[in-house]
């Protein structure tokens, strides 16, 4: 099957994908506790408005209303028997919307359950509810499957082997805390490393405490990466904040625009935003993206000792390789 993100990112130096879907559908009225996906059925206008705006915003792609449509996610809200419809139609609605030039990419977010030997979840139990989510997306018309917000490796490795029951590509995020690590210990350099060897080509990291965190998980990837695989990152736009009865985010456009040159910088190509992030955020960042980048790049973090004790190194040798060259050359 054609892989049509991999097509675009041919013909475009960055892909900029789109922003929050919960943060829109509380706005539009979604209370905490009810299952966001219903809504691609109760209230399809919504929905499709929220894709609309994120399509004038610039997006290359949009995301499906579809993060907890898993048979685990959707039982909290007595639905596990509505996977496939309500999933077939996030997709069918974004697809409309999309068209033929945007692409949609079909979120798959965790079970929300422990996998063994942590839990009682085998890895054919989340392989196979995986599946179901992704048949139904497929259904619908996406382009490419998207793992995201992921913890452990093992949920990623039961998600990606359902999700290709579909054919479809797939690409992975995984959400890293204030230590760098995700919940389960995973560092960046483990994630994209162990994400490469499993077949995946775009990989990142989304969610998080915010741009300044994922600068430095993105860091971390880029010099670990193997050659081949493309970054994706896609940043909350700040951290959360209480005032007057709602909750909103301290990251303003003007931030996540400074976010999205800097993730250009470190060489991401994917570029998108999460949690807190509305199509005002996403228009900046497509503004910063069709502009100049930047002129020289420092990291907003201090890196770490060994870090810079490696790259100091790799200078050295790397000078002392180029004075031997030019010394058996005289």
């Amino acid at each position: 099957m054609t892989d049509r993100l991999l097509e675009l990112l041919e013909r475009k130096p960055i892909v900029m994908g789109d922003g929050a879907m919960g943060t829109m559908l509380q706005r539009a009225g979604l209370t905490d506790g009810s299952a966001p996906e219903l809504w691609n059925v109760t209230h399809p206008e919504v929905v499709r408005a929220i894709y609309q705006g994120y399509v004038d915003a610039g997006s290359d792609f949009i995301t499906t209303n579809s993060f907890g449509g898993n048979r685990f996610r959707l039982k909290l809200h007595h639905l596990q028997d509505r996977v496939f419809e309500l999933n077939r139609a996030a997709a069918a609605l974004a697809r409309e919307v999309a068209g033929p030039d945007r692409l949609v990419a079909g979120s798959v977010g965790p079970t929300g359950e422990l996998l063994e030997p942590l839990g009682p979840l085998t890895q054919a139990e989340a392989a196979e509810a995986f599946a179901e989510q992704a048949a139904g997306l497929a259904a619908g018309g996406v382009d490419f499957i998207l793992i995201e917000t992921m913890s452990s490796l093992e949920e990623v490795q039961a998600a990606l082997a359902g999700a290709r029951t579909t054919g479809l590509p797939v690409a992975v995020t995984m959400t890293f805390d204030t230590n760098y690590r995700t919940m389960m210990g995973v560092t960046p350099a483990q994630a994209v490393q162990t994400l490469h060897r499993w077949g995946v080509t775009v990989i990142g990291a989304n969610c998080g405490n915010g741009p300044k965190e994922i600068e430095r998980v993105m860091w971390e990837m880029a010099q670990a990466k193997p050659e081949g695989v493309v970054l994706m990152a896609q940043s909350n736009a700040g951290l959360p904040r209480w005032q007057q009865g709602e909750i909103s985010y301290d990251g303003t456009p003007p931030v996540m625009a400074e976010y999205a040159q800097r993730m250009r910088a470190l060489g991401v190509r994917v570029i998108g935003a999460c949690c807190g992030s509305t199509p005002a955020h996403l228009a900046a960042m497509r503004a910063a993206l069709d502009g100049p980048p930047l002129a020289e790049y420092h990291p907003a973090f201090e890196v770490p000792e060994t870090a810079a004790k490696g790259a100091t190194a790799e200078r050295r040798a790397r000078r002392a390789a180029q004075r031997s060259g030019r010394e058996e050359g005289e």
